[in-house]
């Protein structure tokens, strides 16, 4: 698969690290009454996925302290959606 922000290629399970070590802003956390989301854009079709993050998360530390695993999901998001919609390939 391709990145969809860069020229690197690898598997899927190589890019979902990839995206979350090199592209974290990939993956935007947004707050609303107290709720905090997470939210995916695919950078080829505009399509989103926003995915509320549990109710945990009202700790001010959650945040910082899962940050790298919620990126990580979000991704796999996306790994999905670019396999599934775009073939695996931007």
């Amino acid at each position: 698969m391709n990145c969809p922000w860069c020229t690197w290629t690898s598997p899927p399970r190589a890019l979902h690290a990839h995206l979350a070590d090199v592209h974290p802003e990939g993956v935007q956390f947004e707050e609303a009454d107290r709720s905090r989301s997470y939210v995916v854009v695919c950078p080829l079709c505009g399509a989103s996925h926003v995915q509320p993050i549990k109710p945990r998360s009202r700790d001010p530390d959650f945040l910082a302290e899962y940050e790298r695993e919620i990126r990580l999901v979000g991704f796999d998001m996306l790994v999905n959606h670019l396999l599934a919609e775009h073939d695996g390939a931007p």
